[in-house]
């Protein structure tokens, strides 16, 4: 069975041999890796089932100013801090949602397939993903500013769903230039969560975000794809609702937040998880020995039935030693051996 199609058995809630696994890192924790290792191919070597790319803007860093990008949309993110992978944004692009003249981009559609294609002539027998990140929610607030895109919601609701309406027409026309190719799902990432709870609160979501998010996925379903959804965070009020308008898989799955039996036992039979291990507490703190007795408890619980892809919480950050990252890659490897 190709790695494909074990996690096409996997999202389709069949268990399988070997269960299917995937590993992101953070420039940082990549850097830290290679510098122990000494192996340049190591992200390659790991061996993960899934293949995607992600676009959310193609940020370019400007020229006089180190360490700061610009995206598509005109909004500056500074790299220059410890968050070298995302950075944070500078310049809101929106002042006043009642009167403003922001027009969104022209997308690059030939950068925008070139990428589609890369990515597709370097699978090999892997489960291909286009990604689209930043979308909805995370675009709103990086146009408006966090603050300024909660404070609309409640003040200006017809003017934040007009904005809305923008965002996803711009991503729809993205979607369905992806879903022209061979690919298996798309990966939404939009960052809803909270430690405890959503951002915005589910009534916030179902106005502003779900029929949105419905139209966007009922796209991809239309094709006969799989829809995965990145968001960090507690989601779990809305998990019913994610289901409702076709979600396939979640991720991130983090277990400070979320009770795994229980997550399982409730939305495991029509909801996938993607992730499990821990990069907040486990990944970083732990010894090597701990880390892998942590996999296998969390293999435990989520494995049965299917309907989990093995994986970090989140990208692997620079604040995880090296010989955790190993452990964690041999368990994922050798899963006869642990689980």
């Amino acid at each position: 069975m190709t790695r494909r199609e074990t996690v096409r058995d996997a999202l389709l809630h069949r268990e399988t041999t070997p269960i299917p696994y995937h590993a992101d890192f953070t420039a940082e924790a990549l850097r830290k890796l290679i510098e122990y290792t000494g192996d340049v191919n190591i992200e390659e070597s790991v061996g993960s089932f899934l293949h995607y790319f992600q676009y959310w803007g193609w940020p370019t860093e400007l020229q006089d100013k180190p360490g700061h990008f610009i995206d598509e949309f005109g909004v500056i993110w500074n790299r220059s801090g410890v968050d070298k992978d995302i950075g944070v944004i500078e310049n809101p692009q929106i002042s006043d949602i009642e009167a403003h003249n922001y027009t969104f981009p022209v997308c690059d559609i030939g950068r925008l397939r070139r990428d589609i294609e890369n990515m597709l002539s370097t699978k090999q027998d892997r489960f291909a993903i286009a990604g689209f990140g930043f979308l909805m929610f995370e675009r709103a607030w990086s146009l408006l500013g966090m603050e300024n895109a909660l404070m609309a919601m409640a003040a200006n609701p017809r003017e934040t769903e007009a904005l809305f309406d923008e965002i996803c027409d711009y991503y729809l026309k993205l979607v369905e230039v992806a879903l022209e190719y061979d690919i298996d799902g798309v990966y939404f990432g939009d960052d809803w969560g909270q430690q405890r709870g959503l951002i915005m609160g589910p009534a916030h979501f179902r106005r502003f975000i779900k029929p949105r998010m419905a139209r966007l996925y009922g796209l991809v379903k239309s094709k006969g794809k799989f829809v995965i959804q990145h968001s960090c965070g507690d989601c779990h009020e809305i998990f019913p609702d994610l289901i409702e308008i076709g979600l396939d898989c979640y991720q991130t799955f983090q277990p400070e937040i979320y009770d795994l039996e229980k997550m399982k036992r409730e939305y495991g039979k029509d909801l996938a998880f993607w992730g499990g291990v821990s990069v907040q507490r486990v990944l970083p703190l732990s010894k090597p020995d701990e880390v892998r007795a942590e996999i296998a408890r969390v293999a435990g619980i989520m494995k049965k039935g299917g309907g989990w892809i093995l994986a970090p919480s989140h990208a692997l950050t620079y604040d995880i030693p090296p010989e955790n990252m190993l452990a964690m890659i041999e368990v994922m490897q050798r899963q006869e051996r642990f689980l």
